[in-house]
């Protein structure tokens, strides 16, 4: 807790100072924000049809970023935007005898990390480049159209088939109908900033034909940060993604599609494949309050567990109390199960995405 304060404090001074420096020289603006993600539900979870951990009643803060913008000027700006990793908050159930019980979850303190950390030139709308810890080109570009991050993450980042953030040179832009984005990265993602032998690419190519219809497709190369002299990679990870999506007139409708070759197998001698599809929607029913749902379906381990299924779907209402406050109302299913083993996960409650 004493770390969590000394960091609140040196972020806040540091933001003071560098505003008051701003505002001093008049180089460039700086600019506060926040971003959390709330929930208040029940969460029933079974193995094999006993219950079993996480099960209950309770209230998570899922995440809360914090951030700071310096502009030097129209082309150069620096971005810091930490991440409080906070753990759960108490949760009540009931043993397996029936009895009422609570828990505070397994993490004792609050960490905080370093989410995005870099250095950005801006030198056109078709060429911007980021050096430091940045948006990589896909799973960000997916969540924008998508559009309910704080409900869940989309396909890729909560099967954890991709970093949705890392450390390298990251360059992106768009032309007339066309996106795209680039990045050379350590691999390990921004929890794991340090150097394996060599560096990973992910790359991304938008069009959008007509307005409110984007297609996409993208892919990833490397060895995810794990291959060094004292444990060397036995393969290179890859992954193929695919998005379209219409977005217009407050109905969004979206698929997205992915196919991985090795990424839970880096290290081991036996390779392995995954792939997986997604389906989304939202519809605006007012300027303030709107329907949503998704389906996800996946084959983690196709080689090493064929019979391994991952299914997950969610239905919800979703509005907006004030333009930095939106919440939500949902339920949400995710079986994981194969030949041996089914683990599935039920959660209704309310979601809350807080911004300033």
């Amino acid at each position: 807790m004493l770390s969590l304060k000394r960091s609140l404090l040196a972020l806040s001074v540091g933001a003071a100072l560098a505003a008051s420096a701003a505002r001093a020289d008049g180089t460039g603006d700086t600019t506060l924000s926040g971003l959390m993600f709330v929930d208040m539900t029940d969460i029933q979870t079974q193995k094999n049809g006993a219950d079993v951990d996480p099960d209950g009643f309770g209230l998570d803060v899922k995440r809360f970023y914090f951030g700071v913008n310096h502009a030097f000027d129209e082309t150069w700006s620096a971005t810091l935007i930490t991440d409080f990793d906070l753990p759960k908050l108490s949760v009540s159930g009931k043993d397996s005898t029936g009895a009422t019980v609570s828990s505070t979850g397994t993490a004792s303190e609050t960490q905080v990390f370093i989410k995005k950390a870099y250095l950005q030139g801006h030198f056109s709308d078709a060429a911007t480049l980021r050096v430091g810890s940045a948006d990589m080109p896909w799973i960000p570009f997916v969540e924008n159209i998508y559009g309910y991050r704080f409900v869940e993450k989309t396909l890729l980042d909560r099967l954890k088939f991709g970093n949705t953030v890392d450390w390298g040179a990251h360059g992106f832009g768009r032309s007339g109908g066309v996106n795209y984005a680039a990045s050379l990265v350590n691999g390990g993602g921004f929890k794991n900033p340090g150097r394996s032998k060599g560096m990973d690419v992910e790359a991304r190519l938008g069009f959008m034909p007509v307005d409110g219809l984007t297609l996409a497709m993208g892919g990833y190369s490397g060895k995810l940060g794990q291959d060094t002299d004292a444990v060397p990679a036995q393969h290179t990870a890859s992954r193929v993604d695919a998005m379209a999506a219409w977005k217009a007139s407050g109905l969004t409708v979206g698929g997205e599609y992915f196919s991985a070759d090795n990424y839970t197998t880096v290290l081991s001698a036996a390779p392995d494949k995954a792939d997986g599809w997604s389906l989304f929607g939202s519809y605006d029913l007012t300027s303030d309050h709107s329907v949503f749902a998704r389906y996800d379906r996946a084959k983690t381990s196709k080689d090493l567990n064929p019979s391994l299924t991952d299914t997950y779907y969610h239905a919800g209402f979703a509005w907006r109390s004030s333009p930095n406050l939106t919440w939500a109302l949902a339920y949400k299913s995710d079986k994981l199960a194969d030949n041996a083993t089914e683990l599935k996960t039920q959660e209704f409650g309310v979601w809350a995405q807080i911004k300033f």
